[in-house]
């Protein structure tokens, strides 16, 4: 589609009237697996490691922030510890299964993002899908270097792909922190209540970037951060596909 008929395409949706969106019920399916898988892939991951710093929180984390072979090793263990095979057995299995992941949170936020915007047809809503499409994006090449970073480790060498990791994870996470703050933004326009929990949504973006800047002390926030403009998201979807199917209804009606 040309770019001219794209753009007259998105004025035309503009103009029409709130109406219930079938894109709440493909919001709340992906919702529901991301709820699942997620749940299910956080068991597959490594649950302790060596001698990792507690704020952290997860090995994993603490892996996507490792800054050399003493991170590694707090994270795996040295070769004497009897768990070093176990961990990076567990990790890689993990990392893994994290692409399909990718695939449904960005399915689940992109969902969520366009169901907003035919709710209250406002074009930043529309430009906000792209964000965590981009997060998934810096993920898979955080998953491809952090798998050359194990593959190295594993050998008892050194990866340079070591020096390149930090910019794929704070992409990543700030990507998933301004989607987050778009949904939140948008559940302010929805009413009282959901402009509260929008709020608090937007506030739960704050500690990604001490996690950034911090991750030794904050990194185990970016969990939770993360699960507040989630959660709200799917909360949001189950509400819209009431509205919808049983009223007949739009959420911002």
């Amino acid at each position: 589609m040309p770019l001219g008929g794209l753009q007259q395409r998105i004025e035309a949706e503009r103009a029409r009237p709130p109406a219930p969106t079938r894109a709440w019920y493909w919001t709340l399916g992906f919702g529901m697996v991301v709820l699942a898988f997620g749940a299910w892939l956080t068991q597959i991951f490594p649950q302790t490691g060596h001698d990792i710093a507690p704020g952290y929180g997860a090995p994993v984390l603490a892996f996507e922030f490792a800054g050399g072979q003493a991170d590694l090793e707090a994270i795996f263990g040295v070769e004497s510890d009897p768990q070093q095979v176990a961990r990076l057995a567990a990790m890689r299995t993990g990392n893994e299964r994290d692409y399909l992941y990718m695939l449904l949170y960005a399915g689940f936020l992109g969902g969520g993002c366009i169901a907003l915007w035919r709710e209250l047809r406002l074009r930043a809503l529309l430009a906000a899908t792209l964000l965590p499409l981009a997060a998934a994006l810096c993920d898979a090449y955080e998953n491809w270097l952090l798998f050359d970073i194990q593959a190295a480790f594993t050998a008892g060498d050194y990866s340079p792909a070591m020096a390149s990791l930090p910019y794929p994870v704070a992409a990543k996470f700030v990507l998933l922190a301004l989607t987050n703050v778009a949904i939140g933004a948008a559940a302010t326009q929805l009413g009282r209540w959901w402009a509260l929990f929008g709020l608090l949504a937007i506030l739960a973006a704050i500690p990604t970037a001490m996690a950034i800047i911090t991750p030794a002390a904050f990194a185990w926030t970016l969990i939770p951060s993360a699960a507040a403009g989630w959660l709200l998201l799917l909360a949001l979807a189950v509400a819209g596909s009431w509205q919808g199917f049983v009223r007949s209804r739009p959420l911002a009606g």
